[in-house]
């Protein structure tokens, strides 16, 4: 059985509610794009430019 090993971090880490983890209406696509976007400062420009 494999171990875990859990490190109390005090900088460059996020916290994520594990309710969008288990979503299983979330594509794993989705899920990385919200934990990347949660990863960034709080005052990052998101927007989509439409080609």
């Amino acid at each position: 059985m494999a171990q875990i090993f859990r490190v109390e971090r005090t900088k460059n880490f996020t916290v994520m509610s594990n309710h969008h983890f288990k979503n299983k209406n979330l594509t794993l696509k989705a899920k990385g794009l919200l934990s990347l976007m949660l990863s960034l400062p709080d005052d990052w420009n998101y927007n989509m430019q439409v080609q």
